[in-house]
């Protein structure tokens, strides 16, 4: 027994916990601790939202395993309110200090594993630190916010910051029947993803009254005559509210790693190898606090999601433990990541086109087509087919997947899915149209989503589907036609918009002049894709708008389109 290798790893939850679990599978001999300096080692931190908003009815079901389970099934010593204080490389061993009793104490270590995650961000701002302001972690930060809910019997909160976590918790306080105003620096919510596909979430928030400040930073905060907050604004406005929830986003702990001389990135992660190895042979790192190889462009990036985390801590623990012909290496990321809305759901994969203009401006060219589409998630004469918005990027090139959004009610997690994995294949447009997938009509379409979605794109990498995109408009000198009937122009166009139906455009050419640019539009692109082909054919420089009039809703407002 004095011969067992000891693994001792800072930090449980997601990585933390699944490292230790893998590890005992792989070396039964091997001594395991795990240091949580919170009061839980394992707990489900993505539900803590729905906790609140009383869908998770006990605190036990967040508990995903204890102490007891842990030395019960993999003999695994956790040791929960014991802070680790700091780390000596050259003694392998930490300095751990106990928080129910005050001790501080030494363990020495063979392999030393970190994972201390993340931190929510907490800005220096005036007020910032006033009672009924809260970020949420953990456990104890729902206890505190459902507390202060229940005693100042709270009717309205502002959420600072609209992406993940604001908006879990903007459907769950709304379900309390609070009224929720949220506070967004960017000009969209969720701003990972694309604007014009957050264009669909707003209008969504605001049918179910949440009160929307968007390009809204804020500057401070007070307390006023009636006990409640004032959320001050810099454009000097002001948002009164009961309770604030600070959703600005996560920083990686890594003071810890800081201090034992660890290598760290440029984005102030951990530095870690394929194997999550840091800069020290015997330490290694994953989850929140580490930065990660983007599986598409392999550059360094921050993803603080608990799928990832988990992955890594197996791979982790094979690195510490498994024969060198079995260890399996870390791909990689690439952000695939899914919210829910009072009933909408987005979800995204890959890069989005923010990301790529982002890379471009660091000199990294990648050369990219994109779609719009509108399917309907099941086949559309089954009953409540409802529609997804979807957006396909992928490569001029080769036509390889780069990335996708998603937004709708229903089967927008599944697509999203399908194409995560044919990007973690390197695959193709020609992939996603020669995908196989299920169908019944109460699940699918003969074409599904994803299969529409590659044949789009394989058609405009042929050269069958000639498009545009509505931001390109502005300056140029384009004849716009409206291919929907009389009604649905009426309904409402573009201004500068002629009306040929489809079905009569064959026999109104003559209206079509031969030396410009021809824009087509319907109502979601499919017409239109139709009508090109017709001008096409007939010698027109015909182009169909992708999206359709849909998307140009959606854009209007981001891209100052008349």
């Amino acid at each position: 027994m004095a011969n067992r290798k000891r693994l001792l790893i800072v930090g449980g939850v997601a990585g933390g916990a699944s490292c230790a679990a893998r590890a005992r599978r792989l070396s039964e001999d091997a001594e395991i601790v795990i240091f949580e300096r919170g009061p839980y080692v394992s707990f489900a931190n993505c539900g803590l939202p729905y906790y609140i908003g009383n869908v998770i009815t006990s605190e036990d079901d967040l508990i995903v395993a204890s102490p007891e389970l842990f030395l019960e099934w993999f003999e695994v010593d956790v040791r929960n309110q014991n802070n680790v204080l700091s780390v000596n490389r050259e003694k392998k061993e930490i300095e751990v200090k106990d928080l129910k009793t005050g001790k501080v104490y030494r363990e020495k270590y063979d392999a030393l594993l970190l994972s201390p995650g993340s931190a929510p961000l907490k800005p220096n701002l005036k007020g910032i630190d006033l009672p009924g302001i809260f970020t949420l972690r953990n456990i104890p930060d729902t206890r505190e916010i459902i507390k202060w809910i229940k005693e100042k019997k709270v009717e309205r909160a502002a959420i600072v910051g609209g992406g993940f976590i604001g908006l879990e918790m903007t459907e769950n306080l709304r379900r309390l029947g609070i009224h929720v105003t949220i506070i967004e620096m960017q000009p969209h919510v969720m701003p990972a993803i694309d604007p014009e596909i957050a264009a669909f979430i707003h209008k969504h928030l605001e049918a179910n009254g949440v009160f929307l400040m968007l390009g809204s930073a804020v500057s401070g905060f007070s307390r006023e005559n009636d006990d409640s907050i004032s959320v001050k604004l810099q454009s000097e406005n002001a948002v009164p509210a009961d309770m604030v929830i600070l959703s600005i986003g996560v920083r990686p702990e890594i003071q810890l790693a800081k201090d034992a001389g660890l290598s760290i990135g440029a984005l102030g992660g951990v530095v870690v190898d394929e194997f999550m190895r840091t800069s020290d042979e015997n330490i290694w790192a994953v989850g929140d606090a580490v930065e990660v190889k983007d599986f598409l462009t392999n550059n360094q990036s921050l993803i603080p999601l608990a799928g990832p985390a988990n992955r890594q801590g197996r791979v982790a623990a094979e690195s510490i433990f498994g024969t060198s012909n079995k260890i399996k290496s870390f791909r990689g990321v690439q952000a695939t990541a899914v919210c829910g809305i009072m009933g909408m759901t987005i979800a995204s994969t890959g890069l989005t086109e923010k990301a790529i203009k982002r890379h471009e401006k660091n000199g990294v060219h990648i050369p990219y087509e994109k779609i719009y589409l509108h399917p309907d998630h099941h086949a559309t004469y089954y009953p409540d087919a409802k529609t997804i918005t979807m957006k396909l990027i992928f490569s001029k090139n080769d036509g390889q997947v780069l990335g996708a959004q998603a937004v709708g009610f229903e089967g927008v997690e599944k697509r999203i899915d399908v194409i995560s994995a044919i990007i973690q294949k390197n695959g193709t447009v020609f992939d996603l149209e020669e995908a196989e997938l299920c169908y019944a009509p109460q699940y699918g379409s003969a074409k599904d989503p994803v299969n529409m979605a590659g044949m789009i794109a394989v058609n405009v990498l042929k050269g069958y589907s000639f498009i545009k995109h509505w931001e390109e408009l502005p300056g140029s000198d384009t004849y716009i036609i409206d291919v929907r009937d009389p009604a649905e122009y009426v309904r409402g166009h573009h201004k500068s918009a002629v009306n040929i139906p489809l079905n009569s455009i064959r026999f109104r050419l003559d209206e079509i002049p031969e030396n410009r640019d021809i824009w087509l539009y319907c109502l979601v692109g499919k017409r239109s894709y139709f009508a090109s082909r017709i001008l096409r054919q007939k010698g027109f420089n015909a182009w169909s708008v992708s999206g359709g009039y849909v998307m140009y809703k959606a854009v209007k407002k981001f891209m100052n389109l008349p």
